[in-house]
């Protein structure tokens, strides 16, 4: 039959296969470049293509067996059409010509532009080839099969399993990278919000915790009208209760239990002790996400951080912890800050570093003390006098007011500035 059919027809037929070898080559690429979670979307969204093609992709042994069937049937076909067309038209001496001729065509036309193409725009070549790839599979199923049990055996002899398909599940730090780069995809303010969710984890109770002696409670051997006033000018909803000290905690009492009494000017100590509840403990170092779990469990706002020793660090809320989520929702003055007119600050040393970060867009380091004093009496190795210069972390500060407990009020100078007097190093 072919020694009879015209040299032209036998030309358009070698087309014919090269056009298919790229049909195979592109959709492979783009099949197997396809965005596993974007396609797994558009499926759940009622796109039947997309359907098709996620169901392809759970078993790739088989959909590249079809591919690599039709792909090196249509080569292989084409390479014998040109040996026998160069026969035919210039004998023996025109097989080496056309055989490069071929090879040229095919690797750019049948492979490396399909692919490219394919590549740069998986789903516009992937979703309209999958029920192609579907009917095929179903036809040519008994020889896939057959080319999948002998590559399965091969690879079992290599100690791999083909069954064992790897998991496409991101990791923390795999989703972290997804969020940070998805550019215009996701707002700025929204990527901060996820990947402040990611960090959780790494994120410690006793990081973002009121510290111990800035925690306001009821002092039951107090006076009792100085507690009174505690609880009229109080600006928490819930005040720990203790005997002496925190660390003889008796419960935490709602503001807005003792509102009936309270206006009417009847609230004592004995309706206060009856309206408290059981207070509510957490080990320091416990990471943010699982504090969190913990208060949706056991429907609590706060606990007190304690250490090994059982003595109170700190109370931490949910709002410290939705804090860290959505960003910082106090001012630079509701920390203790206080800008001066040559671009330098005037920063109370209690403040937490965090928080400074956060309002300030600074950069101190936050794995070592949580306080702005810890990380200049760290750094120092003892407390210094007023009027000495530290740099730390390429910030310079000075200290204006400290005490033999600590330092109380430093100033902060913006990076790269000139380094204050008596820089202690």
């Amino acid at each position: 039959m072919l020694d009879t059919a015209p040299v032209g027809m036998l030309v358009g037929l070698v087309v014919v296969l090269i056009v298919l070898s790229a049909f195979f080559s592109a959709t492979e690429t783009a099949l197997m470049s396809l965005n596993r979670y974007r396609l797994r979307h558009q499926a759940r969204a009622g796109n039947r293509a997309a359907r098709i093609a996620e169901r392809l992709l759970q078993r790739p042994d088989r959909l590249i067996g079809v591919i690599l069937l039709g792909n090196t049937g249509t080569n292989i076909a084409a390479a014998a059409l040109v040996t026998f067309i160069a026969l035919r038209v210039g004998g023996e001496r025109a097989i080496f010509a056309s055989t490069l001729a071929l090879t040229v065509i095919v690797l750019i036309f049948a492979e490396v532009a399909p692919k490219t193409l394919a590549a740069l725009n998986p789903p516009r070549y992937a979703l309209p080839s999958a029920p192609i790839y579907y009917v095929l599979l179903k036809i040519v199923y008994p020889v896939v099969w057959v080319l999948n049990l002998i590559t399965n055996g091969l690879l079992r002899l290599l100690g791999v399993r083909a069954d064992k398909i790897a998991s496409h599940s991101l990791s923390a730090d795999e989703l972290r990278t997804i969020v940070a780069e998805a550019g215009v995809m996701v707002p700025r303010r929204h990527q901060r919000m996820l990947l402040s969710i990611l960090d959780l984890d790494a994120i410690r109770v006793d990081d973002v915790m009121v510290p111990r002696q800035e925690v306001i409670g009821l002092d039951l051997d107090r006076d009792w009208l100085d507690n009174l006033g505690i609880i009229q000018t109080s600006q928490h909803d819930r005040l720990p209760v203790y005997r002496g000290d925190i660390d003889n905690i008796v419960g935490v009492t709602r503001v807005r239990d003792l509102l009936p009494e309270l206006v009417r000017g009847e609230l004592t100590q004995a309706i206060l002790l009856e309206r408290i509840r059981e207070p509510n403990f957490v080990p320091e170092g416990t990471p943010l996400n699982k504090q969190l779990l913990n208060f949706q469990q056991t429907r609590r706002r706060s606990a007190f951080v304690v250490d090994e020793y059982g003595d109170v660090q700190g109370l931490i809320t949910t709002q410290d912890i939705l804090r860290e989520i959505v960003g910082e929702l106090a001012s630079a003055g509701d920390i203790g800050v206080t800008k001066e007119s040559d671009r330098s600050y005037v920063v109370d040393a209690s403040a937490n570093v965090r928080q400074l970060n956060r309002v300030m867009n600074w950069n101190l380091p936050t794995d070592g003390p949580k306080t702005l004093n810890g990380l200049i009496v760290e750094q120092l190795e003892t407390i210094p006098e007023s009027g000495t210069g530290v740099t730390v972390a390429d910030y310079p500060i000075e200290i204006l007011d400290a005490s033999e407990h600590g330092i109380k009020t430093v100033r902060v100078f913006p990076p790269g500035s000139q380094s204050p007097p008596k820089v202690a190093a």
